[in-house]
């Protein structure tokens, strides 16, 4: 586990990495979040345990690791509803500091990282994970010490049946599922798929699962499901046996990393129908992996950058100004979740652990960026969901799907 040790080192840190993630990307070069941004120091300060000024919130992210791209996106959402929170007074008068660890892209660290920031740092609230494995590996944790954790983007319906202390502002994966398999069958009309997935990522397996259960109800079949491990970089075998099956298209639940070298082979192979997957595709290194071979493909996101809201062109007017690049979905979803944390906190009897988890619960009709959140019985989040397609590089806007 790395810990950010300082507002300087964690700038650093975050410029490296950034200045690595966009240099290819077409896009300016983002800028780490600043002195301003409310980023955390974990090196004491006006942040200690006991301070009456401040409300520290702890966030476990992939900083570093094969899934950066979705923590340090996440991370910069988190800066700028801090900055805009505080800015605006904080919460119950108090500012907000957010304590930053990285978890290298890894269950076990994002574990210890929780546990630090609970044990050591006596945490209010923790934000984060990303990926669904590593929320469920943090989520006990949270919930056995009860304190507040707001997932933005973990899917896995597994994540919040880990206790009432855990919630998350992103749709589940059933819905994201259904999502897809309505959008292959009704706008794609596909009657036959081929499925490739993550058999070490919870992720992928659930939506999947999700994605068969409704595609077959809508009266498609899948022809082939293959499988693949995180972190493989050969896909050719299984590619190969999808293409004898000759599918009309291939659902593809995985990350950026293994889904940009997925798209490369099988056009290499000369499959050129649709691909399609699901959230974990958004990334800025997608294009940079895979591509024109992800031409003609789909995937299911928490918001467009297209959306003419007042709500999503705000939010990405301060994000360019900040960070110089448009906000991925990651971004979003980072920024929707500490501003309902906030406003679960403002709107609390009290700081204390229970009312915060009580008003969190209470949320409803929240308008965010990734838009309008009510959290349900199971503290999931009720929301609808786009689908994207690639079109040279860039995800354009196809269709919104309500819950």
């Amino acid at each position: 586990m790395r810990t950010y040790t300082s507002r300087f080192t964690s700038s650093l840190i975050i410029l490296a990495l950034m200045g690595t993630l966009f240099s290819t990307s077409g896009c300016k070069k983002a800028r780490p979040p600043s002195e301003s941004s409310e980023s955390a120091t974990l090196s004491g300060g006006a942040g200690t345990p006991g301070s009456q000024d401040v409300i520290r919130i702890g966030e476990v992210g992939s900083m570093t690791g094969s899934e950066a791209t979705f923590g340090i996106s996440t991370h910069m959402g988190i800066s700028l509803a801090i900055k805009q929170i505080n800015a605006a007074g904080g919460v119950k008068g108090k500012k907000l500091e957010v304590l930053t660890l990285d978890d290298q892209g890894k269950p076990e660290e994002a574990a210890t990282a929780v546990t630090k920031l609970i044990t050591q740092n006596q945490v209010a609230a923790i934000l984060g994970e990303v990926a669904s494995s590593r929320s469920i590996a943090m989520a006990p944790i949270a919930q056995g010490h009860k304190v507040p954790m707001i997932t933005p983007s973990s899917t896995n319906p597994r994540v919040t049946e880990q206790g009432d202390y855990i919630f998350r502002v992103c749709f589940i994966d059933p819905f994201q599922g259904t999502v897809m398999a309505k959008f292959a069958a009704e706008s794609l009309k596909v009657k036959k798929v081929a499925i490739l997935k993550d058999v070490k990522n919870d992720y992928s397996v659930g939506l999947a699962k999700y994605f068969t259960e409704t595609f077959i109800k809508l009266g498609g079949e899948i022809l082939v499901e293959q499988s693949f491990s995180s972190g493989d970089i050969d896909f050719k075998s299984q590619l190969t046996s999808i293409r004898a099956k000759k599918p009309e298209a291939i659902f593809i639940p995985g990350y950026y990393t293994e889904v940009g070298l997925i798209a490369r082979q099988a056009r290499e192979l000369g499959l050129t129908v649709p691909l399609m997957g699901g959230d974990g595709w958004d990334s800025p290194k997608l294009k940079e992996i895979g591509g024109v071979a992800l031409n003609n493909s789909y995937y299911s996101n928490h918001y467009s950058a297209e959306d003419k809201s007042p709500e999503v062109q705000g939010f990405i007017t301060e994000f360019q100004k900040a960070f110089h690049v448009i906000p991925d979905g990651m971004a979003a979803m980072g920024y929707d979740a500490a501003k309902v944390l906030a406003d679960s906190m403002n709107r609390a009897k009290s700081l204390n652990a229970q009312d915060v988890r009580d008003a969190i619960a209470a949320t409803k009709n929240y308008q965010g960026v990734t838009g309008k959140i009510t959290l349900d019985e199971k503290r999931n989040a009720i929301k609808s969901a786009v689908v994207l397609k690639v079109e040279n590089g860039e995800a354009r806007y196809q269709q919104t799907i309500n819950p």
